[in-house]
């Protein structure tokens, strides 16, 4: 069952946290359905693995035959491997930075992408849905060059890609947070390897303080709620050194010793000598 975020009588919002069998081989990942006024839009629909599951619990509540869109933060394989799929199974249109535009077509069969993407230029922008829109933020470099926030101004939810990961199961991921400090370890060693640079989050944070924000609510891990804990949130990223902050000479040698190879071949039992 979907985690519903939110829901009034013409707008819903649900999260999808455990479609993914949880065999340690893939990362969590959460998938997102928002419906308005009979026509609705998925955010980061992911990979194959997560389609069948996806596709049949969001039947549950929306005929995908009325999606209007796919929306993607950014082109990496767990938010769009599964698009041939959806470009074979509903009408809807792919939203995508102009950046990855020209590479999408990749993840389908030739022609299925044809006259049905919407490139988002870097300065975002707001899409009609339904009866009211979505606003489309800039996140470049959090962690993609092209990458897109997307923030729902009804029920206030600011959709975040890889912003406000955390590392945990789709069952701790059902649980939304509201006391960040505990939260942190969590989500501490993947920000400062995958966001590029504090300036760009510091630009992130003095553009999404001027929204009114109910709850952030990123890709993978669980969402973060509450004004205290969104605060606590702000004036963390805010303040964190990551990416090319933390690089420096040491970072640029070449190699001195070889790759212990991760799949080892295995060696055959030795012969028993038989007199």
């Amino acid at each position: 069952m979907p985690l519903e975020l939110y829901r009034d009588k013409h707008h819903a919002c649900y999260m999808f946290t455990n479609l993914i069998e949880e065999d340690g081989q893939a990362v969590q990942a959460n998938q997102f359905l928002i419906v308005d006024g009979g026509t609705g839009a998925i955010i980061d629909p992911g990979g194959n693995l997560a389609y069948n599951e996806l596709y049949m619990g969001m039947s549950k509540h929306f005929s995908p035959q009325n999606l209007s869109y796919l929306i993607a933060s950014h082109a990496d394989p767990d938010i769009i491997a599964s698009l041939d799929r959806w470009m074979s199974s509903t009408q809807a249109k792919l939203v995508i930075s102009t950046v990855w535009e020209r590479f999408v077509p990749h993840f389908t069969k030739a022609g299925k992408t044809e006259n049905r993407v919407i490139g988002v230029p870097d300065r975002g922008g707001r899409l009609p849905l339904g009866h009211n829109e979505l606003w489309l933020l800039p996140a470049h470099f959090m962690h993609s060059e092209g990458n897109f926030h997307f923030y729902d101004p009804v029920s206030r939810i600011l959709f975040t890609g890889d912003l406000g990961v955390s590392m945990m199961s789709g069952a701790q991921a059902a649980r939304p947070v509201t006391d960040l400090a505990s939260h942190i370890p969590l989500m501490e060693a993947f920000h400062r390897r995958y966001m590029v640079s504090n300036k760009v989050l510091r630009l992130w944070v003095r553009m999404v303080r001027q929204l009114k924000i109910s709850m952030l609510v990123p890709q993978h891990g669980a969402p973060i709620q509450g004004p205290q804990a969104i605060a606590d949130f702000l004036d963390w990223i805010e303040n964190l050194m990551c990416g090319v902050d933390l690089f420096d000479d040491r970072s640029y040698q070449l190699p001195s010793a070889a790759i212990d190879p991760v799949i080892r071949p295995v060696r055959a039992a030795p012969q028993m000598a038989y007199s």
